[in-house]
């Protein structure tokens, strides 16, 4: 299989799981679309070889989330931020809600939410991907999973107020 072949196979392969995680970082489609693309187009360029498809799965999520950093910290610095909403997302009404709420945590968080409950990565897989200790993982699935419960219960409490007071409860 030639370089040109096996690109083409890994973006049918990986290209929408590199989306689905660009777009929770970057909370923009448009900016996703364009950091998976960079990310293809720098393996185009190296054309690393991989030991496994796990190990390229880990290169390019590794690239992918680098890239979102970079684009984050240009915003920050150009002060171009963007609150698209999640609409491109073909979920039912519940799951597109709890993406647009991850969508509001810290970067540190939804990263290791998304690669874990949406990805399905195993805790030490997400530590070695992101370089950090098992433990620190662990922690941050904790405090992320408390702050998309409070961001959750908070939404939830409010919705109950509105709709009582509407019918007049």
């Amino acid at each position: 299989m030639n370089d040109s072949d096996r690109i083409r196979q890994s973006v049918e392969k990986y290209g929408d799981m590199l989306y689905r995680i660009c777009l929770v970082m970057l909370k923009n489609s448009a900016d996703a679309e364009d950091a998976v693309q960079s990310v293809f187009m720098k393996l185009f360029m190296k054309v690393p070889q991989f030991e496994s498809d796990e190990h390229e799965k880990a290169w390019l999520i590794r690239v992918a989330t680098n890239k979102c950093r970079d684009m984050l910290r240009f915003r920050i610095k150009f002060h171009t931020i963007d609150d698209e909403t999640l609409n491109s997302i073909d979920a039912d009404e519940e799951s597109t809600r709890l993406i647009e709420l991850l969508t509001e945590l810290p970067e540190k968080f939804r990263l290791v939410l998304t690669l874990h409950y949406i990805e399905g990565y195993k805790v030490d897989e997400i530590a070695q991907m992101i370089g950090r200790t098992a433990s620190a993982v662990k922690m941050r699935l904790s405090k992320g999973r408390a702050l998309l419960e409070e961001k959750y219960r908070k939404e939830f409490v409010n919705y109950e107020y509105v709709e009582n007071k509407t019918l007049g409860r």
